[in-house]
């Protein structure tokens, strides 16, 4: 990897600062996509600022109807919540099945989100849960966030603090993982709760997206069968030596199906 300067700020309005100080500074979280990209030469930040020291961005909480998640908590962490598992069991899932067990014990939630990988699972739980990112500067509404293929809603020197999940009634994910990276050819988050009855599909295109057919289908009879008849065009879905944009589009019923009969 080229030069860099490292530094470990102890508190975010630090990190911060040396962020806006720094000629072409990079965030690191978790580094399950930064380290594997400064190794490669991919990249060269002039400064790496690592956020790992900042404990206020770190644990898992209850507040009224919501579960807020710190941007440095672990997908293990999520996945073995006792709180995320009673409130959202839908979320603990979606988390214990990212990656491996490598990954899930040092990736975090607001790297992963921040970084936007089109195949990533917890955009689908943002969108599809009618999350609420919150920020050093504002909140951003999970349908604001995602703005393109590893492109988000951040400005320059803006850092994701927290992301609060409203719980749902309903609420179920299912994906088709690649065999290999495990990250999600297809996923789909469905709920039903107070954001109303939303579907959200990762993988399948460049950027997570909702389907409007498959909510207004479910409002109307929230059951496996009626999504079973919905189906999405191919048109600008991701195409690889994995599956082909048409075999993509398939999945998203296929996996909409289970993640409707997940939610119960």
């Amino acid at each position: 990897m080229y030069n860099f300067s490292y530094h470990r700020p102890a508190s975010l309005d630090e990190a911060v600062n040396l962020l806006n100080r720094a000629e072409d500074g990079a965030l690191l979280a978790g580094g399950q996509t930064l380290l594997p990209t400064l190794k490669q030469r991919l990249a060269q930040p002039s400064d790496v600022v690592d956020l790992s020291g900042i404990a206020d961005l770190r644990g898992i909480s209850v507040s009224g109807d919501a579960v807020v998640v710190g941007a440095l908590t672990r997908h293990a962490e999520v996945a073995g919540s006792s709180e995320v598992q009673a409130q959202l069991p839908a979320l603990a899932a979606l988390a214990s099945g990212i990656g491996d067990p490598q990954v899930r014990n040092m990736g975090t939630i607001g790297g992963s989100i921040a970084n936007n990988d089109p195949a990533a699972d917890y955009p689908a739980a943002l969108v599809g849960l009618g999350a609420t990112v919150t920020t050093n500067q504002r909140e951003i509404a999970a349908d604001d966030f995602f703005t393109g293929m590893f492109e988000t809603a951040l400005q320059d020197g803006e850092i994701v603090r927290s992301v609060s999940f409203p719980v749902a009634s309903k609420a179920g994910y299912a994906k088709f993982p690649n065999p290999a990276s495990r990250y999600a050819m297809v996923g789909v988050m469905a709920s039903n709760g107070s954001a109303g009855v939303r579907v959200a599909v990762t993988g399948a295109g460049p950027c997570v997206f909702r389907v409007a057919a498959m909510e207004e289908a479910l409002a109307g009879n929230w059951s496996p069968d009626a999504v079973a008849g919905v189906s999405v065009s191919a048109e600008g879905m991701n195409s690889d030596i994995h599956g082909s944009a048409e075999y993509r589009a398939h999945l998203v019923t296929v996996m909409a199906k289970r993640a409707v009969a997940a939610a119960g």
